[in-house]
């Protein structure tokens, strides 16, 4: 699918004069924030901005009292209420900015009060593995969002993608293929079902979306 076609229809979205959240989900390593980036900076800062899903991801100190450290990306690992909780908030514009948070991929920490969603922007975009897992407490993001787009790329691809993320982020390169093919894939097969429930099914064969 062209770029484009999604700028179009996130713009359509934009230009419906009122608030509307658009998600973007998919496995690790397609390219969600990539996509969303993409998307926010076309429309401009005036009309649409990201809030990810990681923002919510739990902190390591606390990954590792609860014991699931060595799963960190799974959807016991965020805090999946509050990141509801954020989008009850983001439908209805506030009368002053309200404050997302995002994710340090230097630190691999959550970072509060990043993100500024001021009034007057119309759309937000907001990406991330579990929009569409519908199990527990994830249950209620979709209903909160008006549309949901799901990244498909060549597997292959992705993994590739993933390994060199994490390379890039410090681990070597054994240990992140290690955990690619570990907790990454065990993630991927969680979030698979939810295609079914997208809106747009977002075919991209190649690196990119052109």
């Amino acid at each position: 699918m062209e770029f484009i076609e999604l700028e179009e229809r996130a713009r359509a979205l934009a230009a419906s004069g009122v608030r509307r959240l658009l998600g973007i989900a998919g496995p690790p390593g397609a390219g969600k924030s990539t996509l969303a980036a993409r998307l926010a900076q076309a429309l401009g800062p005036h009309l649409a901005v990201v809030v990810p899903m990681d923002g919510f991801h739990l902190a390591q100190a606390e990954l590792v009292r609860l014991g699931r450290a060595d799963r960190k990306g799974a959807p016991d690992t965020f805090d999946a209420a509050g990141y509801a909780a954020l989008l009850r908030r983001l439908r209805t514009p506030a009368a002053g900015a309200v404050y997302a948070p995002t994710f340090d991929r230097s630190l691999e920490e959550p970072v509060a009060g990043s993100i500024p969603v001021h009034p007057a922007v119309r759309l937000v975009i907001t990406e991330g593995n579990y929009l569409l897992h519908g199990v527990g407490e994830w249950a209620v993001v979709r209903p909160l969002l008006d549309e949901v787009w799901f990244l498909a790329p060549d597997d292959a691809v992705r993994v590739r993608r993933l390994v060199d993320r994490h390379v890039r982020h410090g681990k070597a390169q054994a240990r992140a293929e290690e955990w690619v093919t570990g907790s990454d894939e065990a993630n991927a097969r969680l979030i698979a079902p939810g295609r079914a429930r997208a809106d747009l099914v977002v075919e991209c064969p190649g690196d990119v979306i052109r």
